[in-house]
């Protein structure tokens, strides 16, 4: 009866250390929007110190407008200081205008 008791409260004590490094809402937004960003790749973008959300937002943007992105190019790019939401911002405009320009 107490091993029960301790195994259940253990679970869930790994259940809230599992949800503080999984930005779970980002990953199902992204799961909506038809993007796939691994689960492991938001732990990792936490790990990292990068924050999910500057990564995932423009990638969902990006990829909506028909842009092919890697996840570790936006990343690096974040990390050098760049502004993804404005560099993607750019990129669509650019394809729009027709002007050839890459990330």
């Amino acid at each position: 009866m107490i091993s029960g008791v301790v195994l259940f409260v253990a679970a869930i004590v790994i259940v809230i250390i599992f949800l503080s490094f999984v930005p779970l809402s980002l990953w199902i937004s992204a799961l909506a929007s038809g993007v796939h960003v691994s689960i492991f790749t938001l732990i990792g973008m936490k790990i990292r110190r990068v924050s999910p959300a500057k990564i995932v937002g423009p990638l969902i943007k990006a990829e909506k407008a028909g842009l092919a992105m890697e996840i570790s190019k936006m990343e690096a790019h974040y990390l050098a200081g760049g502004n993804l939401d404005r560099v993607i911002t750019a990129l669509i405009t650019a394809r729009g205008a027709n002007i050839k320009l890459d990330f």
